[in-house]
């Protein structure tokens, strides 16, 4: 049986920062011969290969610490700047390896790290920050190797990282190495420069802001990067320096004349190379030591951000640059892309800060400089132009639609031409005419065109309305724009053009009046009518495109969902479910999206009960839907379309259920009990299949029909009340009463049920009558006088009790008994 302590995933954490899985297997501990060393090996379960070879280093450098984590898992960081982790399926084996590992480090198997713990609890215990701290050994290149073990044995303890970080500080230890390092560099000493990147990248660790600032001078910071060159793990060192000093050029588009924000700039653009380029990247122990240098490069970026802002003749310059017609090309690029990462610099801000850099880049003319560069055929300047546009719509896009309207305002008496080029519709122009394939600008544009029209994110005051004003320009003088590529090639029955792009485009158009069809009200819907839009878009269910066909069922989907009568009209009056059907039809037997949807389609129109278009849908289409019997969507129109005209054709049929739905639990206090115990208690062979109130609703019935039903309960109510009558009122009477009642649905204040007759009254040979088929002989026809005060309360009340006797002694030879022995029996109890 295969030994389940020594059972491990064997995991290496890749360059996302991902745990990536290398195999299952088991793991043992020996002397290897070849390495000279006892080694952990692990071999795969499944062909016993070998995943892992790890020899047992004495530790030198924070590299070969070893991490218990969790009872079960072994984490280790490699020399080549990658980390592996074992994790064991009992922590028996976890254990067990532990201490083999403790073991040849000399140290202690009680803890979680393998680091020198008694040196530490005596710091801990007999120290404390007011001692004069580490001893710095001499900086000499013979040290060099005892100053780099003494920096990893600091990194992996918070109390000994701060008595390093100090002891640096204090001495200025990095001058002194920085000239360690020229020495070795003119020397060819490789060896002490391997203890240098050692060393430099241990003080990097150390995560203190006052070693940053000696690093990051002017002085010192191209020599750190020369000490980052070295990687003891790499064959040959980098070529740093070469880079930032040949290669890269600082671009000053203005001239910048404060010398100090000159060097921050600098500054920080070699500080954000060595994060990004030069550190190795950093371990799953080392990410959280370089929080502080992240946090140095943030506060250079909102200082610069801050200098240039109070700089006006700077950004006055850069503004006049930008919307001068004789600055050229490259020098026009140039100062686009330094107010794009400007405004990229601008979002490390501070909220408030933020509102004030915008609203700095509103005063200095920023929408009618960007309205000049997105008129320019240069495609990289529009595109920078872009990006900058979105910085601002995303920040504030209520600033943009002011701009914009007040742009149209200054320009009501210019011609058309001039109204064609306002900002909103050059960004609908550079979406329409994207030429990257996948319209990957039209998509970011697109976005931008939503959060402008967006009513979620308009304002509201006491004088004017953002919405009312901004959709009614828009619709007047942008959209007939966004919809000019739709209108085009919707001329006929087909699209005109069906290539992938153009679909594409269309897609995203119709995104966007899907969008604005939820949020806009009757902007959107005179514009439809008018331009007689859905129409057109509905050519589009003929494309060869599934996504542009879904996308046209989609605004047609949104539209009905609404459910307004003006559009419901709209739709009939132009047949517009014929594309629709046309559609489904064609798309035979196939079950795809297309299918659900046109489906979902008809079956909202009938869950929703929207009458018109079920009548619409039935009487111009039935003949082809009626065979499609694999939903009952359609069979469950037509029920519903007849139910319709059931209704329209029978009348009283309509006011009998409603009297029925508002009256139907409107009863007297005395007779609500025991209509209810009468309902319950009834034998089911008194209450048969047809006995409804409501008679089916797939049926026509005539008006003796539907009062059957209604007979027959009120027959059942009248013999038990007469036998209550007849337990309660033993005493007194002398025979039994077989009244007959008279039915009104009036609902005026008193209601005689008396003189004269009415036709509502159960006359001999009505439904329910004693001589109907609808009743058996339980009473005699003898009539009572009922009265009902305060309008209709019931179906039936109670006589008076001088009508009782009176009917009693009448009647008091009958001894037929009304009710069945179940009956009597159930009340007698």
């Amino acid at each position: 049986m295969t030994d389940t302590r020594r059972r491990v995933k064997v995991y290496t954490l890749n360059e996302d920062r991902q745990w990536d899985d290398r195999g299952t297997g088991h793991v043992s501990s020996g002397y290897v011969e070849r390495l000279k060393g006892t080694s952990l090996l692990v071999r795969a379960e499944s062909d016993a290969q070998l995943l892992l070879q790890k020899q047992y280093l004495p530790r030198t450098n924070f590299n070969h610490l070893y991490h218990l984590k969790f009872d079960t898992l072994i984490v280790w960081s490699e020399a080549e700047n990658y980390d592996l982790a074992l994790s064991f399926q009992e922590k028996a084996g976890c254990d067990e390896i532990w201490e083999k590992i403790c073991q040849v480090q000399g140290k202690d198997p009680s803890v979680d790290i393998t680091q020198d713990v008694v040196d530490e609890s005596e710091e801990e215990r007999f120290d404390d920050m007011s001692s004069p701290g580490l001893e710095l050994p001499p900086c000499e290149l013979n040290r060099l190797e005892d100053l780099a073990e003494l920096v990893g044995s600091s990194l992996p303890s918070p109390l000994r990282r701060e008595k390093l970080a100090l002891a640096v500080e204090n001495e200025g230890y990095i001058r002194k190495l920085l000239e360690l390092f020229r020495v070795c560099e003119d020397l060819e000493n490789r060896e002490g420069l391997h203890h240098l990147y050692e060393i430099m990248k241990g003080i990097f660790l150390l995560n203190r802001t006052a070693l940053f600032e000696v690093m990051f001078s002017d002085e010192c910071i191209m020599d750190v990067i020369g000490c980052l060159e070295f990687d003891p793990t790499l064959p040959q060192p980098r070529r740093h320096r070469e880079f930032l000093t040949k290669t890269a050029r600082f671009k000053e588009v203005i001239p910048i004349s404060d010398p100090e924000l000159r060097q921050k700039i600098h500054q920080t653009y070699r500080v954000q190379y060595i994060q990004d380029m030069v550190l190795p990247t950093p371990s799953v122990f080392e990410e959280n030591m370089l929080s502080t240098l992240h946090s140095f490069i943030f506060f250079n970026k909102v200082e610069i951000v801050g200098m240039l802002q109070d700089d006006e003749k700077f950004l006055t310059d850069l503004f006049a640059q930008l919307t001068d017609e004789a600055t050229d090309d490259d020098k026009r690029h140039e100062l686009v892309n330094f107010l794009k990462e400007f405004c990229a610099f601008s979002q490390t801000l501070q909220p408030q800060n933020r509102d004030a850099f915008f609203k700095t880049l509103s005063n200095m003319g920023i929408l009618p400089a960007l309205e000049v560069i997105l008129g320019m055929d240069d495609v990289q300047v529009r595109g920078a132009a872009t990006d900058i546009f979105s910085y601002l719509v995303e920040y504030n896009p209520s600033m943009v639609r002011e701009f914009v309207m007040q742009e149209s305002q200054q320009n009501d008496d210019v011609s058309i031409y001039t109204k064609d080029i306002l900002l909103i519709n050059l960004i609908i122009e550079h979406m329409i005419c994207d030429t990257d394939p996948e319209l990957g600008g039209a998509v970011q544009l697109m976005g931008l065109l939503r959060t402008l029209v967006d009513p979620e994110n308009m304002l509201a005051t006491a004088n004017k309305t953002e919405k009312t004003e901004f959709l009614s320009f828009f619709y007047k003088h942008c959209m007939h724009v966004l919809s000019a590529p739709l209108l085009a090639n919707t001329t006929e029955e087909k699209p005109s053009k069906d290539d992938f792009q153009t679909s594409q485009l269309l897609a995203l158009i119709l995104e966007l009046l899907t969008f604005c069809v939820e949020h806009h009200t009757y902007h959107i819907k005179n514009y439809i009518i008018n331009k007689d839009i859905l129409r057109r878009v509905l050519v589009l269910t003929a494309s060869r495109h599934a996504f542009l066909a879904l996308c046209a069922l989609r605004f047609m989907r949104r539209i009905i969902g609404l459910k307004d009568e003006f559009y419901n009209r709209y739709i009939m009056r132009n047949f517009l479910f014929e594309p629709v059907i046309k559609a489904f039809l064609n798309n035979g037997s196939r079950y795809n999206l297309m299918n659900s949807a046109i489906i979902e389609m008809f079956e909202y129109v009938r869950v929703e009960d929207v009458k018109s278009l079920t009548a619409h849908i039935i009487e111009n289409y039935w003949k082809a839907l009626e065979d499609v019997d694999y939903v009952q969507t359609f069979k469950g129109l037509k029920l519903r379309y007849e139910q319709q005209r059931e209704r329209q054709d029978n009348p009283k049929l309509d006011s009998m259920r409603s009297i029925l739905r508002n009256h139907r639990f409107r009863r007297d206090a005395r007779t609500l009990e025991d209509e209810e115990e009468m309902w319950f208690n009834a034998d089911e062979d008194d209450l048969e299949d047809g006995e409804a109130v409501v008679p089916p609703s797939d049926k026509m019935k005539s008006e003796e029909d539907l009062m059957e039903p209604i007979s027959k309960f009120m027959e059942r109510k009248k013999l038990k009340d007469t036998e209550e009558k007849e337990v309660l009122g033993k005493s007194s009477l002398s025979g039994r009463q077989n009244p007959s009642f008279k039915l009104s649905f009036s609902g005026s204040t008193k209601t005689s049920l008396s003189s004269p007759p009415s036709s509502a009254s159960l006359n001999p040979g009505s439904p329910g009558s004693p001589g109907s088929p609808g009743s058996g002989a339980r009473s005699s026809p003898s009539t009572t006088t009922v009265t009902t005060k305060g309008g209709l309360v019931g179906l039936v009340d109670y006589p008076d009790d001088d009508d009782e006797e009176e009917e009693e002694e009448e009647d008091g030879e009958s001894k037929e008994d009304p009710l069945p022995p179940s009956k009597k029996s159930k009340l007698s109890s």
